[in-house]
């Protein structure tokens, strides 16, 4: 699962992918990996990692990670190259979120490529760009099926009327993930199309460390009334003060930091983990001796596609799995004590795993 980092100019997009790239100094333990010069696997911070490593005592502790990619920079007209449009478009197809960087700070030595900050102009430039090609896709695909249609092939009608609809919401400046659409239409014949506005945003607004402390400013209430009408997330962060952290040598030396911000952690775990939870992911847990790992997978997933995502195998032999929730393993503090007190549970094929659910799988291949 990938989620993509977009923005205009000097906005500080590329601060934020940076101090993601240096996440790994949050804990020294997991290591922060670059795939591509602007793309990056972040770890998933999670103290219940940390809880079970303190029980289990294992030789390795494993996190879960996301994948994070710093798209090219976007400017007016990039629906029809202008700049790096077609790179950053084609870039943004292959992700599944988009983390939306708007600038929320004034700062005359910083200029603004449009020539003044106002965060909601800024997300409505980026945003039209993305209607108009998604504009452009649906009228490619509503040429190819008008003619299936006129050949009598009965499937074709019924798309090309959602086709239709499709294109008279974003003639209207409407994004997709904001329209009103039949469930099974947009399975059957939108998401092949890997429409751009489908996808869901969170909005980081980047501010300065003033701003950071008064918990926002008027650019930043402007963008979380804009982001309740559009049911998205929203995140406050002062890149340059992550910035700041990051390059700190100790746990303590970003401790004493933090505090005196008044804040519990850094924006940057927060960022992960809200990124994560719009991906529509969760977290199952695998704790052995040998290793204390954490396991991405989409919410509402079965436990045989679970055990899917460690082997293939364990997902075509599945017989059962042995679940414990993360609390009880907690209470009790070790497996064996939750087998006495009863609490371990024996779950089929049907069940839907649960995030934080601590399993082992039984299979025969």
């Amino acid at each position: 699962m990938k989620a993509g980092i977009v923005g205009l100019p000097n906005v500080g997009k590329s601060t934020v992918f940076n101090c993601l790239s240096n996440a790994r100094a949050q804990s020294a333990n997991y290591p922060f990996c670059t795939i591509e010069p602007n793309v990056g696997m972040v770890n998933v911070p999670d103290e219940r990692l940390d809880k079970l490593n303190e029980l289990v005592k294992p030789q390795r502790v494993v996190p879960a990670t996301l994948e994070i990619v710093d798209i090219a920079g976007l400017v007016k007209g990039a629906s029809k190259g202008e700049g790096l449009g077609n790179k950053f478009l084609a870039n943004i197809r292959e992700t599944d979120a988009i983390l939306h960087v708007l600038r929320c700070f004034d700062d005359e030595n910083i200029t603004h490529v449009a020539g003044s900050v106002d965060p909601v102009r800024d997300k409505e430039i980026i945003e039209t760009e993305l209607q108009l090609k998604d504009l452009e896709t649906v009228e490619k695909r509503m040429d190819k099926v008008e003619r299936q249609a006129k050949a009598g092939m009965a499937d074709a009608k019924a798309e090309l009327e959602v086709l239709k609809k499709l294109k008279n919401y974003l003639e209207q400046g409407i994004s997709v993930r904001k329209m009103d659409l039949d469930k099974d239409d947009f399975e059957k014949y939108i998401k092949p199309l890997q429409l751009l506005t489908a996808k869901p945003v969170m909005y980081i607004c980047n501010v300065d460390e003033k701003t950071l402390r008064a918990g926002g400013n008027e650019y930043t209430r402007q963008v979380e009334k804009m982001a309740e009408e559009e049911g998205a997330e929203v995140l406050i962060l002062d890149a340059k003060t992550e910035s700041d952290i990051m390059e700190l040598d100790t746990y303590e030396e970003r401790q004493m930091f933090l505090e005196d911000l008044g804040l519990d952690e850094p924006g940057i775990s927060k960022l992960i983990k809200k990124a994560y939870k719009l991906l529509g992911l969760q977290t199952f847990f695998t704790a052995g001796e040998k290793e204390v790992r954490a396991w991405t997978i989409p919410v509402g997933i079965k436990a045989p596609q679970a055990a899917g995502v460690i082997h293939s195998d364990f997902e075509k032999g599945f017989i059962r799995a042995e679940v414990i929730s993360f609390d009880d393993f907690v209470k009790y503090g070790s497996e064996a004590k939750v087998r006495e007190a009863g609490k371990l549970r024996i779950e089929g094929k049907d069940y839907v795993v649960q995030d934080g659910d601590v399993m082992h799988f039984r299979f025969n291949v």
